[in-house]
């Protein structure tokens, strides 16, 4: 447990980004993420401006466009709900090539594909420029209750290997002719399901056994940190301050408009 855990999302690097202090890097995207939130739809220009900041911060990181936008396919699902907005939402309609579409519709699709491409690019950022393990140190850091911290720990350490595990199980499945085809083998893989389980439930038994053979008493040891600087912090929190300005001019802009 106290070596890191690589993640395809995490891309190494030396950049101003990188060297942060992972609880800085919360707080920012937090922050980050509540400002836009709270961003008038109407304000359009004002997204603009929230997506040129990301880009700085990606450009900062060094992250390519392509890595970035290869990952925000993960709201796919958000983009077609989003895409069938304008057809049921009632409400004040409107012609678009031929088509009627809902004017409180198309907002609210607006509102949900801009706020949420933020927010997962955001995300996005966040985790290709932090270790899952030091992401895991900086809410502890921020006080984040250790008996979840240590769930989380422990379930990206292990979800992999409980992956593996499903990996071979399938394998040996179709080693011996076995393919899935219709609900008659839905009994075979649920029993697949269970011993799994069993297997992984084991699993966890000789981990905590070995752990308190070691002498574990309930909490992980947290290494020594330097508290962040007030040059981190100020790095840090230029992106969510930057954001909260341009959001303060929206609601001056646009008074009487609800978010």
């Amino acid at each position: 447990m106290g070596a890191g855990h690589a993640h395809r999302l995490h891309r190494p690097g030396r950049s101003p980004v990188h060297e942060l202090p992972p609880h800085t890097k919360l707080v920012a995207v937090l922050g980050f993420v509540v400002v836009v939130v709270s961003t008038p739809r109407e304000a359009v220009w004002a997204f603009a401006l929230y997506a040129l900041l990301l880009a700085g911060v990606a450009a900062a990181a060094r992250v390519p466009a392509g890595f970035l936008l290869k990952r925000l396919l993960i709201e796919v699902p958000f983009v077609a709900f989003a895409l069938l907005m304008p057809f049921v939402v009632p409400g004040e309609r409107t012609e678009l090539l031929g088509i009627s579409l809902s004017v409180p519709g198309l907002w609210g699709a607006w509102n949900v594909l801009a706020k949420g491409t933020l927010g997962v690019a955001a995300s996005v950022l966040l985790a290709t420029t932090t270790e899952l393990r030091a992401l895991l140190l900086g809410l502890q850091r921020l006080r984040m209750p250790p008996l979840l911290v240590q769930i989380a720990s422990f379930m990206i350490r292990y979800g992999d290997v409980v992956t593996d595990e499903m990996r071979r199980m399938s394998v040996a499945r179709r080693s011996r002719g076995f393919e899935a085809r219709g609900v008659r083998h839905w009994g075979v893989l649920a029993r697949s399901a269970g011993a799994l389980f069993i297997r992984s439930y084991e699993r966890g038994e000789r981990v905590h056994l070995a752990m308190v053979s070691r002498g574990y008493t309930g909490t992980l040891p947290v290494p020594d940190e330097t508290p962040a600087t007030r040059a981190e912090w100020a790095r840090a929190t230029a992106l969510p301050l930057t954001a909260l300005l341009v959001c303060l001019i929206c609601l001056i802009c646009l008074p009487g408009r609800t978010p």
